[in-house]
């Protein structure tokens, strides 16, 4: 195929990167230089590092850090287990298959869930603990989050433990070594770049979560994506809104960078 040829493919990824994605960025930019009144003014950028919108981010990094910690504590060992099973990829379908349901409606079931009235009080009444309060809680808002984000963890690590070669793990236990030490040493560094991209794929959705932490947390939690739904939507401060969207893609640009996979110059992939 001739460059000119590769060119002209590349005219469609490049409108959809200029439409969909560069055009919005901007667009977020150019609207944080604006208060309410539609006046050009820094003020939106000097609000932002006030103590509220400085305690609201490093409450959104808290939970995201939660979410993606428990995320990955139950992911891992679920993707070892897969690569383990005769069936594994009816397992992995079964995992991913809740991602095929909308969120919104997801939200709703853990609503009747943790109700007063639903199955988890009615368990907690049957083992005789009597009836709690689980909804707008902390508990519900992690749980929930958790479940929602464990299928976008589950496959990178998967997948990263699938490409590992059987010879190197059956090398360290002929060499002695305990299956500890075969997974501290052979099986997890080779992991590695799977649990940073599995990390990056929970823990940057999870700093702008909003419709959760209404549903679920009942606003008792409140992150930098709840605060930019009031400015659009209650508020109407786009200004301030849009400001706080800067500093989050700022966020995950930083977060995409830390902890990208670095290659070495000349190394094949």
């Amino acid at each position: 195929m001739t460059r000119r040829a590769r060119n002209f493919y590349l005219i469609p990824y490049c409108f959809w990167i200029l439409l969909f994605v560069i055009a919005p960025i901007l667009l977020i930019v150019y609207y944080s230089f604006f208060d309410v009144d539609g006046q050009l003014t820094l003020a939106n950028y000097q609000n932002f590092f006030t103590p509220v919108y400085m305690k609201m981010t490093l409450s959104s990094f808290w939970y995201a850090f939660l979410i993606t910690v428990f995320t990955l504590l139950i992911s891992y060992p679920t993707a070892y287990l897969l690569t383990k099973l005769k069936h594994k990829q009816l397992f992995l379908l079964l995992i991913i298959l809740p991602t095929w349901i909308n969120l919104l409606l997801k939200a709703y079931a853990f609503i009747g869930i943790f109700g007063t009235y639903g199955a988890a009080n009615q368990f907690l009444e049957f083992i005789g603990i009597g009836t709690k309060q689980i909804l707008f809680t902390d508990f519900s808002f992690l749980f929930v989050s958790t479940y929602i984000f464990i299928p976008f963890m589950i496959l990178p690590i998967y997948n990263a433990i699938e490409e590992i070669n059987p010879s190197l793990v059956q090398a360290s236990r002929d060499l002695g070594a305990s299956s500890m030490i075969t997974f501290r040493r052979v099986i997890f560094p080779l992991t590695l770049d799977g649990v940073k991209a599995g990390c990056q794929a929970v823990f940057i959705p999870a700093l702008s979560l909003f419709m959760i932490t209404r549903l679920i947390a009942g606003n008792r939690v409140i992150t930098l994506g709840t605060a930019i739904e009031e400015h659009f939507l209650v508020t109407q401060d786009w200004g301030m809104g849009s400001t706080i969207g800067v500093f989050l893609i700022i966020a995950m640009i930083l977060i995409m960078f830390l902890t990208g996979t670095k290659r070495k110059r000349g190394a094949r992939k």
